[in-house]
């Protein structure tokens, strides 16, 4: 399915990404479970929590904007690094109209994620 550079495993509680940072590398889980969240207001919004051959951080690849939210190891956890130079050459191959759309869609997803964690942590106050 994806082509894969590297594997890297993280133990339970190990931060794979943190919200803010760099989105160089878009990830599949391959074992164990990778807990999606947020900090809004010194408190922690779990978002999702991804399993198997779940893909994540590829919103911040995309619109090449920092993460958005911090990525942690539930268990023993492996992931997959997607291969950068596939997935651009990939993308690249696509029309620049496409690439706009997803970039479009990218930065509403963020948006939205955005909007729902605010009003959750809204609802526990």
């Amino acid at each position: 399915m994806f082509k894969i550079a590297s594997y890297e495993t993280f133990q339970d509680g190990q931060i794979i990404f943190e919200e803010g940072s760099n989105g160089d590398w878009i990830y599949v889980v391959e074992e164990g479970e990778v807990e999606i969240s947020k900090n809004v207001g010194g408190q922690k919004i779990v978002i999702e929590t991804l399993k198997e051959s779940d893909i994540f951080g590829e919103i911040a690849y995309i619109d090449k904007t920092p993460r958005s939210a911090t990525a942690t190891a539930k268990g023993t956890t492996v992931v997959g690094i997607i291969d950068r130079d596939f997935f651009d050459t990939e993308f690249n191959k696509i029309s620049t109209d496409l690439q706009t759309v997803l970039r479009t869609v990218a930065f509403r997803l963020r948006k939205a994620t955005q909007r729902s964690v605010e009003a959750q942590k809204g609802k526990g106050d």
